[in-house]
């Protein structure tokens, strides 16, 4: 089979503007909670999109932890390619695609960092190996081998054990959303987009998009 001839018809559902909150992380808390609700593999895994100081763009796979009216956080190494991207251009967009309802979700906005108490409270709540992994990884800096990697998880686990403390150059960021839009695919390719986009006064315009 021809990769062009590979397509899939959706058909579960559709979305109107009487279907939607008028609060577009309302409608996101909805649509996620289906999204668990539908056992959807994990429902909080997102791409991430950066662009550096050249515009040349780069995206990965990222777990949301938070969202709520100030926004949608995520925890990184700070050094990190997309950490050095995004202190060279705070802008973000983030990319939930949920095959199983038919649903995507995109969102723009600012990206700023969060606080160091809100860091130090998330990183104690991860797995021990996960605050080591932390502690031992130079993210995106270039590895001989895997064998040097391993070995030096086994440095950091000897030397500090069962706290392990968080890293200055580890924590989260929170994009800000500005724009955010809901896509329910339908048949034909003739899908469904409302898209919100944020006023200066802090509302939300909301609207259809052609498919």
């Amino acid at each position: 089979m021809s990769i062009a001839d590979i397509r899939k018809e959706y058909s579960r559902a559709s979305l109107s503007e009487e279907d939607v909150a008028a609060d577009p992380v309302e409608q996101f808390s909805k649509w996620f909670a289906e999204a668990v609700a539908a056992q959807v593999p994990e429902p909080n895994a997102m791409t991430v999109a950066t662009v550096n100081a050249e515009g040349r763009p780069s995206s990965r796979i990222l777990l949301i932890k938070e969202f709520d009216q100030r926004g949608f956080t995520f925890f990184t190494n700070y050094e990190s390619r997309k950490g050095q991207e995004l202190q060279a251009n705070p802008h973000a967009a983030l990319l939930f695609f949920w095959s199983e309802l038919e649903r995507q979700v995109r969102i723009e906005g600012r990206v700023e960092q969060i606080t160091a108490a809100e860091n130090d409270a998330y990183f104690n709540s991860r797995p021990l190996n996960s605050r080591l992994g932390a502690l031992a990884s130079d993210q995106s800096r270039p590895a001989g081998s895997r064998g040097e990697l391993e070995a030096r998880f086994a440095r950091v686990a000897a030397q500090f054990g069962e706290q392990p403390p968080r890293p200055a150059h580890w924590g989260g960021y929170r994009l800000v959303p500005d724009y955010i839009e809901f896509w329910q695919g339908r048949p034909s390719r003739f899908h469904d987009r409302i898209a919100y986009s944020r006023h200066p006064d802090g509302g939300w315009r909301r609207q259809r998009l052609q498919p």
